[in-house]
């Protein structure tokens, strides 16, 4: 790996209504033609397809899944444009200042999705967004960070490397096949907190980084938090709570 560090798009933090707290959730559509994963039905594996995509609008989608939460209103959507197909906002039901942010990468560009999640997550991609008058953090701004997707590191190298340098310690949550070993190194030196991670073969579903939140935002602890995403997991995989909490793993 060279070294050298992820561009950064803010060197400082961005000025953003610090009484707000942001999850932000980066995803990289699933898409049969440029992504090295056993294709799934075409209807679904479209990465130029948002609303019929596995991780977005199918029923186990980012989008369908937090839509019908009652833990979160929906605020908007927007089409940032470039590699992002689609943002969506939220904001919590019961939490004042409480926003969640989604972002549904064109699934040809998962590259640029997982090193954009790496270099936020680093702090070195410090972003703001403005919804209807307050200016939220979102980026390395955020409190959470999450990436759901295919594990495109099993695929390709990234040449950048992502060294935290500005003394905070983010959170991140990681739904992607054996996340742990192939994010990890790249994360070493990020200043991160693996709140959840996974150890395995796994399906990277909405409804595990929507109870992990649950938990999360109760100021549960990394364990507490790993065991809502493994219960929910099994809730919907079947596979036996024992073998979930095999496979959805926290900390280093």
């Amino acid at each position: 790996m060279a070294a050298r560090q992820g561009k950064t798009v803010e060197k400082t933090a961005a000025p953003y209504d610090t009484g707000t707290k942001t999850i932000h959730i980066f995803v990289a559509l699933c898409d049969n033609k440029y992504q090295g994963i056993v294709p799934v039905p075409a209807g679904i594996g479209n990465g130029q397809d948002p609303n019929n995509n596995l991780y977005w609008g199918c029923g186990y989608g980012i989008r369908t899944y937090f839509k019908k939460s009652k833990d979160w209103k929906f605020l908007k959507s927007t089409k940032p444009g470039g590699h992002i197909l689609e943002r969506l906002v939220f904001k919590h039901a019961t939490k004042p200042n409480q926003y969640l942010v989604a972002d549904a990468y064109d699934g040809q560009f998962i590259k640029e999705c997982i090193t954009d999640f790496l270099n936020s997550s680093a702090g070195n991609r410090n972003e703001t967004l403005d919804i209807n008058g307050t200016v939220i953090g979102i980026g390395g701004n955020a409190q959470l960070l999450s990436y759901i997707g295919h594990d495109g590191l099993m695929d390709f190298e990234l040449d950048d490397t992502f060294k935290n340098t500005d003394g905070k310690k983010r959170d991140v949550i990681i739904l992607a096949c054996f996340s742990k070993s192939y994010f990890g190194p790249h994360l070493e030196e990020a200043n991160v907190n693996p709140v959840v991670w996974s150890s395995h073969l796994m399906a990277p579903e909405a409804y595990i980084v929507h109870d992990a939140i649950t938990g999360y935002l109760e100021g549960e602890t990394n364990e507490q938090v790993r065991t809502r995403a493994a219960k929910a997991y099994n809730k919907y995989q079947k596979c036996g709570e024992k073998a979930a909490r095999k496979l959805l793993i926290t900390g280093w």
